[in-house]
């Protein structure tokens, strides 16, 4: 996401980072560069001017000729805007509210069904609700059944009707049902179409008439750009919904629907969607976002993703255990299986600074930790709980058990051991003392 962004505002701005002299010439060549960025990045041309003549105003306007360091001072006023055209602040669906009721529109194949079921995994597990998750969509029995199954995958509450076939009466039975149920938020997946057309925004116009939405969110597939930008648009003129769900932004690395949707329709970004996962969702913040498109990382979010996987009880024995020089195999692989929850290694590695543009052409193997878990997996639960008997026939059954050579057995056991005695190390220091 944003990888070719990146790398290109990075090349724009580096001439401000003291590398030649610093003149308005200098500044104006700097915008014209970030402008073409961002069209590259499929932002519309209106979008990218803009945006750059007021990061130009803004620069001049601060003196940034005169500054001690202009490259950092332009970076800075750069993040503010870009935090601006995305709407500032982090907003979400209504959850104030006794029944939160969230009406889910877009276009077919945008990710609405599969959207639905995360919402609902978010609201169950992260806010504490008992979601219903409603099929509208009578024109696709295949989207009712997927929707049935995830539901389940979950485990909250469905509710369609296959004999009726008007999703203005499902829609309206289903608030019934949720009562019936005890769910306390209701989340309606309605049908789409592949385009645009006055049948598909009359049905859900009649249903946001007859229901009265708290929310209604607009799911829009981030791969299809400036496609998606219009596709807003014109939703939001016969619905106004009340914010937009950006879905496959892993697999976007331009991200000119996310730059641009805010400034077009003046509707926050709510969540946007990553993989298929029920946990790959994630609130929108237009700051961080701000961040990790200047290569700044985004630590925060980082932070955000251990806390929600790591265990703090786990986390406060694995501290004393590291204190007592008792770190083994047992632990080393409970800590692989919590960051493979966390997500892609190489989209965690983009949350570093300065990370993200470098790894852009880089293959992560993911198989890695398979290799590893296959050795640990092989040792028999003595083995692993002290790896210090693992002598040489033991290393032999080992190395054959998991599929893999002796030297990357060794290689492995050798990387265990250096890890260790650093986090060891890492338990003794005392800052006071240096």
């Amino acid at each position: 996401m944003f990888e070719n962004l990146q790398e290109k505002l990075q090349g724009a701005l580096k001439t401000l980072k003291g590398q030649g002299s610093i003149s308005e010439i200098n500044v104006a060549e700097t915008v014209k560069e970030v402008r073409r960025a961002l069209m590259n990045a499929d932002v519309s041309y209106q979008v990218a001017k803009e945006f750059t003549d007021k990061v130009k105003k803004e620069a001049l306007g601060r003196g940034i000729l005169t500054t001690i360091s202009p490259g950092q001072m332009m970076v800075k006023i750069m993040n503010d805007e870009l935090t601006a055209l995305m709407g500032s602040d982090q907003k979400e669906i209504d959850l104030s509210v006794s029944m939160p009721i969230v009406l889910i529109a877009g276009l077919q194949g945008s990710g609405k069904t599969t959207f639905t079921h995360k919402l609902g995994h978010y609201l169950k597990t992260k806010k504490k609700f008992k979601p219903l998750l409603v099929a509208c969509d009578v024109y696709r029995p295949a989207a009712i059944e997927q929707l049935r199954v995830l539901s389940e995958k979950i485990q909250v509450p469905f509710y369609a009707d296959l004999e009726e076939k008007n999703p203005v009466l499902i829609a309206q039975k289903s608030l019934e049902f949720a009562k019936e149920q005890g769910c306390n938020a209701i989340i309606i997946d309605t049908a789409g179409r592949l385009s645009i057309d006055e049948v598909l925004m009359k049905e859900v116009q009649d249903i946001k008439n007859k229901i009265n939405p708290t929310d209604i969110l607009f799911v829009v597939d981030a791969m299809t750009g400036q496609d998606a930008v219009t596709t807003a648009k014109n939703f939001n003129d016969s619905l106004d919904f009340s914010g937009v769900v950006l879905t496959k932004m892993d697999g976007d690395t331009r991200g000119g629907a996310a730059l641009s949707i805010k400034y077009v329709v003046n509707k926050p970004i709510y969540y946007i969607s990553n993989g298929e996962k029920e946990d790959s969702l994630d609130l929108f913040y237009p700051d961080r976002m701000a961040n990790r498109i200047l290569g700044m990382g985004d630590i925060v979010s980082l932070v955000e993703k251990a806390e929600q996987q790591f265990d703090a009880k786990k986390a406060a024995e694995l501290s004393k255990k590291i204190a007592k020089n008792k770190f083994d195999f047992n632990d080393f692989r409970d800590q692989l299986q919590q960051i493979k929850k966390m997500g892609n290694i190489k989209d965690l590695l983009g949350y570093l600074p300065g990370v993200g543009a470098q790894l852009k052409d880089i293959d992560i193997d993911e198989k890695a930790f398979v290799k590893l878990e296959a050795m640990i997996n092989s040792m028999t639960p003595k083995e692993r709980a002290n790896p210090e008997i693992l002598d040489s026939s033991r290393k032999q059954r080992i190395a054959k058990g998991s599929g893999q050579t002796i030297n990357q057995l060794n290689n492995f056991i050798k990387q265990f051991d250096q890890m260790k005695k650093m986090m060891k190390s890492m338990q003794n220091f005392n800052p006071k003392r240096g």
